[in-house]
């Protein structure tokens, strides 16, 4: 993380005006610094996997024209990660008038409030005192569900008229999260969850960029760029969010999940890559990756999940985080190093995947999330291995076990006994190892599970299961 540079010199507000210091609005500011990135070819989105093509591009083009912007996608695709990006865009410190009883982050060179206004009027621009605003305190953002008028536009302050404060003066006024990141980004998350009251209060920001508070004729030039989010689900449903406001939003992004499955996996590891290493570093083959993000797209395409729900990136996620920890539990007790996780790990996936699968009632057939889990499962499993059985022709494995073969497996034998279960097998076996060349034993026990997990998925072999032990055989 980059560390925050010291803030500028300039102190007073003849200081700053002899600094040669000029401003801009927010989007100005925002637009200015995109540029510069955009023309020095610096990356833009660092981190954003699978949107080059697709996402990036369209904010590129709002970001130019100046435009607020609504983030439209299924959970889990990254839409408040974006959001909270554009702070990137900002200057690292913007100026503002440093007064206590100053609600908001006045421009020096544009207060909006009377008070602001006074200040610049009536004193000296040396006895004016500057503080400095950094980027990362310029965004805030709001969670729609029991927002109120009074959260996120202002009210009224009881308090304030106990005090003496008359009702029609602006110092009133409490102000909410909107005209207090005047000059910032305010994000609210889940539009359609909006109160339609709420809605309409918007109205005259998004247009106009003016605060009207409980019919107080005060009118606050605001300066913020606001971005929003939904679920096209709820987002496209008549009457969530009214036709005014949608039409003040000048850019729609619409976001997806990973298109490719290696797109998937290099968020994976790109998430969970410092998680590896540790006293009991774990190391994980490349099959074991596109398990993972398989039982994700299988999820994504089932017919018995809720597809209008989605199927979050923390799915896999979560999924990959516990199929590690249970290979990081068997090294620590087996005091192996690295340890790898394997398939009989994947057991272990009903803790952190039920609850995050919605089914679809009218496709389940009374299955229950268990069941769909197992064959979402099963099905990933199947996909990975036709994929290796092309590339190293591991079918030929099954025929050992026509001999009567049994091999026993689970998530807690040491690696060391399936070299043991291996010694009576025949060379045929050695193509299994071919999926990733190793000669550690615990690569190699991943490399069996996978394969016999393969050769059961396509029916070449049978299998049983007791206690958490696992045992394949003809």
């Amino acid at each position: 993380m980059n560390a925050i540079v010291a803030p500028p010199q300039p102190r007073t507000l003849a200081e700053l005006t002899q600094s040669g210091w000029e401003s801009k609005t927010v989007k100005q500011e925002i637009r200015d610094n995109f540029t510069r990135m955009l023309a020095a070819r610096e990356e833009l989105f660092p981190g954003m996997i699978g949107y080059e093509d697709t996402v990036i591009p369209e904010i590129n083009l709002a970001l130019l024209a100046g435009h607020d912007m609504l983030f439209l996608g299924e959970k889990g695709q990254g839409k408040s990660r974006m959001m909270r990006m554009l702070t990137r865009f900002l200057d690292e410190w913007i100026p503002y008038i440093d007064h206590p009883d100053l609600p908001i982050h006045e421009d020096p060179a544009k207060p909006i409030s009377s008070l602001g206004k006074r200040l610049v009027a009536e004193h000296d621009p040396a006895d004016i005192k500057i503080g400095w605003w950094h980027r990362k305190q310029r965004y805030a953002e709001r969670l729609s569900p029991g927002t109120k008028f009074a959260d996120i536009i202002g009210e009224i302050d009881p308090a304030k008229l106990t005090g003496g404060v008359s009702m029609s003066a602006e110092e009133a006024l409490s102000f909410g999260l909107i005209p207090r990141m005047h000059r910032g980004i305010f994000a609210m998350n889940e539009l359609p969850e909006l109160d339609e009251l709420v809605q309409v209060g918007l109205f005259n920001i998004l247009e106009e960029r003016d605060v009207q508070i409980r019919g107080y004729p005060i009118q606050f030039d605001i300066d913020v760029m606001i971005l929003f989010s939904a679920n096209p689900s709820t987002y496209n449903r008549s009457g969530k969010v009214i036709p005014q406001l949608k039409d003040r939003i000048g850019t729609i992004v619409q976001t997806h999940y990973p298109a490719e499955r290696d797109q998937g996996i290099a968020i994976l590891q790109q998430e969970v890559g410092e998680q590896l290493d540790g006293e009991y570093p774990v190391s994980v083959p490349y099959f074991m990756y596109q398990i993972v993000e398989e039982i994700t797209n299988q999820a994504r395409r089932s017919k018995y999940i809720d597809q209008a729900s989605g199927v979050s990136a923390r799915f896999s996620l979560a999924n990959f985080r516990t199929i590690v920890a249970s290979a990081r539990q068997r090294g620590i007790v087996n005091d192996e190093k690295p340890a790898v996780p394997r398939i009989s790990d994947l057991g272990h996936l009903y803790a952190s995947s039920l609850g995050k699968l919605e089914l679809d009632l009218m496709g389940t057939h009374q299955m229950s999330e268990r069941q769909v889990l197992d064959a979402v499962v099963a099905e990933a499993i199947r996909i990975v291995f036709g994929e290796y059985v092309e590339e190293h022709g591991l079918a030929e494995i099954a025929e050992i076990f026509r001999g009567g073969v049994r091999i026993e497996v689970g998530d807690m034998l040491p690696s060391s006994d399936y070299a043991e279960r291996l010694k009576s097998v025949p060379p045929a076996w050695d193509k299994a190892f071919e999926v990733n060349a190793s000669e550690n034993e615990a690569v190699r026990a991943s490399c069996v599970e996978f394969v016999l997990a393969g050769l059961y998925s396509m029916d070449k072999i049978s299998r049983s299961q007791r206690h958490g032990k696992i045992q394949y055989e003809v």
